[in-house]
């Protein structure tokens, strides 16, 4: 039977998208590709975490606040080789954390705004003990 095998993109609006693609770039070091998006491939995220890798795909209830101080109906959840290594990168960019970072058996978690007011989660795997069941 045919299936859903990941996450092939998200696409998202912005009020000036050459300021948020500056943001991602200058902020979180990300390069942008020749058509203005951002690529990420699968096999990158494999090798540095075998077993932790993975995409979530979860809707929230409306009344959630997980998403504050943002305003807006989605939230970035960016995967990291190195927390520490981007956070002091996007602070020396301008960036600040908008609540205290976390650490979780599954990863560790920072939270930024984007210029859009967009909450963006920055998470570090950490290698289960265990493979979880896909």
């Amino acid at each position: 039977m045919a299936k859903v095998i990941g996450l092939g993109g998200v696409f998202f609006l912005c009020e000036d998208p050459e300021v948020t693609q500056a943001w991602y770039s200058e902020v979180l070091g990300i390069e942008a590709t020749e058509y203005g998006g951002f690529s990420f491939a699968h096999a990158a995220s494999a090798a540095c975490f075998p077993k932790g890798a993975r995409t979530i795909f979860s809707p929230f209830s409306g009344d959630s606040g997980y998403f504050s101080p943002s305003n807006r109906d989605v939230m970035f959840n960016l995967m990291v080789d190195d927390l520490d290594g981007i956070l002091a990168h996007a602070e020396a960019a301008g960036a600040r954390q908008v609540q205290p970072g976390e650490d979780y058996d599954y990863g560790r978690f920072a939270w930024l705004m984007d210029p859009d007011g967009r909450k963006v989660e920055l998470w570090e795997p950490k290698e289960p003990a265990e493979t979880p069941q896909d």
